[in-house]
């Protein structure tokens, strides 16, 4: 501090009267500053619907399939001929988190390029029972997104009535591929 600097902080602070020592004073202690809530972009656009659910008997086999898929396809997805490239569990979780992991999966799933999935759901004894219900929400939600070709029931060895094999469509860059495939063969 210069000198002129001390002067004027002195001639201003003149009347100013320090506080008494009370021991009636707490300090209270400095909180933590709130840590921000992360906002899950992927899932603003999540179009999947929870509303009024028709559950599934359970003797009825998970089923999709879009108008258009071959039937040859179709029997190497039921008979697991396609290589599964990427699991999703959702065992033991409730039906909102269920939503929101599925949306992500096939998201990031549509992003690799990825065609052939395995989602585990679980298996109920009861018609009312929580696997049943999120196996009947997964068959309203796969059938919602335009990707999903086919689901059907997995093979036993890889979880029987308590999974699903989902065939996606072919991305834009495979259906590409595919095209000069054939062609340089057809020359």
């Amino acid at each position: 501090m210069k000198p002129d600097d001390k002067s004027l902080f002195l001639d201003a602070m003149d009347d100013v009267q320090p506080l008494k020592r009370s021991t009636d004073i707490n300090w209270q202690p400095s909180r933590n500053p709130r840590v921000r809530q992360r906002i899950d972009t992927t899932q603003l656009d999540n179009f999947l619907t929870l509303g009024f659910l028709d559950v599934l008997p359970l003797s009825e086999p998970l089923m999709f399939q879009r108008e258009g898929v071959q039937r040859g396809v179709i029997d190497k997805l039921r008979t697991g001929k396609y290589p599964r490239q990427a699991s999703l569990n959702l065992l033991r979780q409730p039906v909102e988190q269920c939503r929101q992991m599925l949306f992500a999966f096939i998201q990031q799933a549509q992003q690799d390029s990825l065609r052939n999935l395995i989602i585990i759901h679980g298996k109920g004894r009861e018609e009312g029972s929580h696997a049943n219900i999120v196996r009947s929400y997964l068959a309203r939600w796969l059938a919602e997104f335009d990707a999903v070709q086919a689901v059907c029931v997995a093979l036993p060895h890889h979880g029987g009535s308590g999974a699903c094999y989902v065939a996606l469509q072919k991305s834009d860059d495979a259906k590409l591929e595919n095209r000069e495939r054939h062609a340089k063969r057809s020359r």
